[in-house]
């Protein structure tokens, strides 16, 4: 969706939703209605008459170039060659079908691909680190494109009117808002990503860094970056605190720092995000460990004002564009957060104060960015290494050969550099 677009659209709505709007980096968190006077529409023929819904998408996918309506009669070998043209098919069968079809597009879609042998006239092609990156970025992207062309209508009421269907409106609350006045069309795959995330949600995730269960699970909310990645939380944990008196929290996402950081015994942290979702997020989660306290939540760019002896930050690794809001917490155009954190951490830290970047190398097997480039953004910011403290890749995708990134990640060491200022 285009966001300049939302807020022109925004333009006749309360003050209060526009204001929402203009500081949100993501305009799904806007109220149902607002979004459905702006969103785009899909259309489709049925019954000799023209039928027009709301097209309704978290990852700002584009309508499909045409809709065909589909049922329980349709195979799966028609509806790959549907979904590779573009072609959505708005499911009219038994829901626990489309399922199951959706399940045959994905074996298809991940079916090994015939590769023409090498020979003299067709020498075998190698690519690099990076050219591998963006080849399975591009196969990634078709893969969802495809897999996404199955469709489900959605009532105003959040139901959906297929034999078998689900009740999913507490899922689609969660992560959509209160109900609109109108219904929508969504793919049958972000449906159950959505309906995925509610799940994790209200089961929550264990962090050993937090001490003890029941006392130590972590709920991510839809749209924001599940603490997966256990070893960088480890290194929080172990890193010498060089105060217990103040620490910002910068990208604060589930809370997931900044509870660690006070469960150490942080009298006082900060934690900011520019993304709504997050802050609602991580306000939960700091009450839930009854931390609310000891941690305080605000909406900003980075830093929050005033200045701390411990500023944290856990930026996205890898410096590529995000394909969909979800994305923003692992891909950092540019390296924009990361260089925005280095170049104004100094302004922000007391006399002896630590900032505390938690980085994978992950970019740099890739080659997508060089120690050398790293290491320079640090000194021109003014900063020193006063230590550096390494973790090996703990994730199953660091194990697995069949992946294509495989010798980078299994390479990969998560460290969180102790910087000062000089």
């Amino acid at each position: 969706m285009n966001f300049a677009l939302v807020l022109k659209g925004l333009s006749n709505w309360p003050r209060s939703t526009y204001d929402q709007a203009m500081h949100s980096q993501d305009a799904t968190t806007l109220p149902a209605d607002a979004l459905q006077a702006v969103a785009p529409t899909i259309t489709w023929q049925e019954n000799g008459h023209e039928c027009e819904d709301v097209w309704q998408s978290e990852r700002g996918a584009p309508t499909p170039k045409r809709v065909v309506l589909a049922d329980d009669t349709l195979s799966a070998d028609s509806a790959y060659r549907l979904a590779c043209a573009g072609t959505g098919m708005l499911w009219r069968g038994d829901f626990q079908n489309a399922r199951l079809l959706l399940q045959a597009l994905a074996r298809r879609c991940d079916a090994p691909k015939k590769v023409r042998r090498a020979s003299k006239t067709n020498p075998e092609v190698t690519h690099s680190p990076q050219e591998n990156f963006h080849l399975h970025r591009q196969a990634q992207s078709q893969r969802a494109r495809t897999l996404s062309m199955i469709l489900i209508q959605v009532n105003p009421d959040r139901q959906i009117s297929l034999r078998r269907a689900p009740d999913w409106r507490e899922a689609m609350k969660e992560a959509w808002g209160p109900a609109g006045t109108t219904g929508c069309v969504t793919s049958l795959r972000e449906l159950l990503g959505l309906v995925g995330a509610h799940e994790w949600h209200q089961k929550g995730m264990e962090i050993s860094a937090l001490g003890s269960a029941p006392h130590n699970r972590i709920h991510p909310s839809y749209g924001v970056f599940s603490p997966v990645r256990g070893e960088y939380i480890q290194l929080v944990a172990d890193a010498p605190l060089p105060s217990t008196e103040l620490a910002f929290d910068i990208g604060v996402g589930t809370g997931v720092l900044s509870a660690v950081l006070a469960k150490r015994g942080m009298k006082r942290v900060v934690g900011t995000d520019l993304d709504i979702r997050a802050l609602a997020c991580a306000k939960e989660n700091i009450q839930r460990l009854g931390l609310q306290g000891k941690v305080e939540l605000t909406q900003a760019d980075l830093f929050p004002e005033g200045k701390a002896p411990l500023i944290v930050c856990n930026p996205p690794w890898l410096p590529a564009r995000a394909s969909a809001p979800i994305e923003r917490a692992i891909y950092d155009e540019n390296s924009a957060m990361l260089k925005g954190f280095l170049a104004g951490l100094a302004a922000h830290l007391t006399l002896k104060g630590e900032g505390w970047l938690i980085l994978s190398d992950l970019a740099e097997h890739l080659g997508l960015r060089t120690r050398a480039e790293l290491e320079e953004w640090i000194a021109v910011a003014g900063l020193k290494v006063i230590d550096k403290l390494d973790t090996k890749a703990e994730h199953k995708k660091a194990q697995d050969e069949s992946d294509p990134l495989h010798a980078a990640r299994a390479a990969e060491v998560t460290s969180l550099w102790r910087l000062a200022a000089k």
